[in-house]
């Protein structure tokens, strides 16, 4: 006789429902009144710790433990957001780069969820922006810009997702220096295009020819009159085009 047949029990615990919960005799999910899932509860608390901004801004003390807080009062850890995507479930995520320089980095995360019944079983992907620049990280972190910068974008892609209004440790500015009076045009993909180009002018001559060369095309393109006026989606395609015109 050979021996007897180990017993399996890891996959078991992955395995969903028909509503795309995982088994609620061991995942313990807590509901919103309008029966959705209230992902803000779904977070152990060994994640979240106090802003310690929040307080010194004020001039109050750091409190010692998270009990009584705010939402506003406290951090989610990277390993917190982790967890909830994994609860949630996902089928990839993935990164476009929307700025890469020495001291700028902006990306976008965009997560393809697995269906569930909040979606109507729906797939749903779901995109969203960060960035990480000299000012707004220190320490060893501007060394590292680029990962800072997903990290961000991941996190604030998850909590937005699920409707989590805790800031994420990874999103907030430690550099410690006073934020800047901008002059430039907003994060956005349109206003990261046109930071390529000496004026809308120049753009369009440029478009031009990758129209031309039968690079790119677009028949909406010729009522375009700003940046503003370019949809996000040909932003991004035509910021991976900057450098070839």
């Amino acid at each position: 006789m050979g021996r007897p047949r180990k017993v399996v029990k890891g996959p078991s615990l992955y395995v969903r429902d028909e509503y795309g919960l995982l088994n609620q005799d061991i995942v313990k999910y807590e509901f919103n009144d309008d029966g959705s899932v209230n992902w803000r509860a779904m977070i152990k608390e060994e994640h979240l710790f106090p802003n310690r901004s929040w307080f010194e801004a004020r001039g109050k003390d750091i409190p010692t433990s998270i009990e009584g807080l705010g939402d506003n009062q406290l951090l989610i850890k990277l390993s917190g957001i982790k967890e909830l995507a994994r609860l949630r479930g996902f089928k990839s995520v993935y990164y476009e780069t929307e700025k890469c320089g020495p001291d700028h980095v902006a990306v976008t995360c965009i997560i393809n969820w697995i269906p569930n019944y909040e979606t109507g079983e729906v797939a749903v992907a779901f995109s969203d922006m960060a960035n990480a620049t000299l000012d707004n990280t220190s320490s060893f972190a501007t060394k590292f810009l680029e990962t800072i910068a997903c990290n961000r974008a991941f996190v604030r892609c998850v909590r937005n997702f699920l409707n989590v209004h805790i800031v994420g440790d990874d999103e907030i500015d430690k550099s410690g220096k006073p934020a800047k009076q901008s002059t430039s045009s907003p994060l956005s993909p349109h206003g990261m295009l046109e930071k390529q180009f000496d004026s809308f002018e120049d753009f369009k001559s440029k478009l031009r020819i990758l129209w031309k060369d039968d690079t790119y095309r677009n028949e909406d393109a010729a009522a375009w009159k700003t940046f503003k006026d370019i949809p996000p989606k040909e932003a991004r395609i035509l910021l991976k085009l900057a450098k070839s015109i």
